[in-house]
C-alpha cells in the first residue's frame, strides 16, 4: 500500500496562513505518510506563474521523503466560448505537474455545483466535454501524465455517469479519481459505486461522512439529492462502511496510490494523523500488505 494525504486536507490551514505547503510536506513526514497529493485549490492556484516555489516545493519533498503523486485542479469545459482559453490553462498545470514530477492529474470538466436540469442537457453537456478530455489526455500522455475525472460535485459523481464518460472519451490515458466517500452525495452506494470503478481508477481517495437521513440544523452539512445530510469528518470515524470498501480495494489488487482527504470541521492536523492511522487498521484488517 502506498498510503498519502490530498493537501486539500489541509485547506483550511493553508487558506487562513497557519500552515505552508512546506508544512504540509513535514506534517505527512512527521504522521508517516508515503506521498502528498498537490492540489491547487487553497495553496497553488498561480503555480504555473511561480517556478521557484515548484522547483523549491519539488525539492523539499524529496528531501524528505515524501512523494508527488497526484496533481488536482478544476476546470470548466462545457462552455464553448470559453474551452479554448480553459485547455490552455490545464496544460500549463500539467507543465507544472511535469515539473514536479508527478505523473497523475485530475482536472474537473464541469463546476462543482453544476447540475444538469434535464437529460437533454445532460447529453450536450457530455458531447461537448468528451473530445476536450480526449485531446487533454492526448497532451498529458505526451508527458507521461494519465489525466483524471473524480466523482464529485453534483453532475459526474454517480458511478453510472463517470464511467461512461471514460468509456466514451476512451483514451487510455484517461481514468478516475476514485473518493470513495464522495458517491453519498448523489446517494449512489459507495459499496457498489466502489466495486463498479475500481477498474478503471488511477488513484484512490479514503473519505468518511456522518450520514443523517434528517438535515441537522447546524451548518457545515450538504444535501444530498435525495434530501439526506453530509458531513466530512475523521477517516474511520464517519457513517461509510469503509471496512467493507477496503476489502474490495484490496481484493482488486489496486496498486496505485491511495490518499486520506479530509474535509470535516475537526482541526486538520489531527484529523489527517487519525486518519492515517486508521486507514493502516484497515487495510491491515483487509489483509492488505
Amino acid at each position: 500500500m502506498r498510503l498519502g494525504v490530498s493537501s486539500y486536507s489541509y485547506a483550511r490551514s493553508l487558506q487562513r496562513g497557519a500552515l505552508t505547503i512546506f508544512d504540509v510536506v513535514d506534517r505527512v513526514a512527521a504522521a508517516g505518510g508515503d506521498h502528498l497529493e498537490v492540489a491547487a485549490g487553497g495553496f497553488g492556484d498561480d503555480l504555473p506563474r511561480q517556478p521557484e516555489l515548484v522547483e523549491q516545493l519539488r525539492g523539499h519533498a524529496a528531501a524528505r521523503g515524501i512523494g508527488l503523486a497526484n496533481y488536482v485542479i478544476g476546470a470548466d469545459f462545457s462552455d464553448p466560448a470559453t474551452v479554448d482559453a480553459e485547455v490552455a490553462r490545464v496544460h500549463e498545470h500539467l507543465d507544472v505537474a511535469h515539473r514536479l514530477g508527478i505523473t497523475r492529474f485530475r482536472h474537473d470538466v464541469v463546476p462543482w455545483a453544476w447540475r444538469d436540469a434535464d437529460h437533454a442537457e445532460f447529453e450536450r453537456v457530455l458531447a461537448q466535454v468528451v473530445p476536450v478530455c480526449r485531446a487533454v489526455a492526448e497532451h498529458a500522455a505526451t508527458l507521461g501524465i494519465t489525466t483524471m475525472v473524480e466523482n464529485h460535485g453534483f453532475a459526474f459523481n454517480d458511478s453510472e455517469r463517470i464511467l461512461r464518460l471514460v468509456h466514451e472519451v476512451g483514451h487510455p490515458a484517461f481514468r478516475i479519481l476514485l473518493d470513495v466517500g464522495n458517491f453519498v452525495c448523489l446517494d449512489d452506494d459507495p459499496l457498489r459505486a466502489v466495486q463498479r470503478t475500481l477498474p478503471v481508477a488511477a488513484v484512490v481517495h479514503l473519505k468518511d461522512f456522518l450520514v443523517r437521513e434528517t438535515p441537522p440544523a447546524a451548518d457545515g452539512w450538504l444535501t444530498t439529492l435525495a434530501g439526506r445530510a453530509v458531513l466530512g469528518t475523521v477517516v474511520g470515524h464517519g457513517d461509510l462502511p469503509l471496512g467493507r470498501i477496503v476489502e474490495r480495494i484490496v481484493a482488486s489488487g489496486f496498486d496505485g496510490p491511495l490518499s486520506i482527504e479530509f474535509e470535516g470541521l475537526e482541526d486538520d492536523v489531527d484529523a489527517v494523523e487519525r486518519g492515517l492511522a486508521n486507514a493502516r487498521n484497515l487495510w491491515a484488517a483487509a489483509g492488505g500488505s
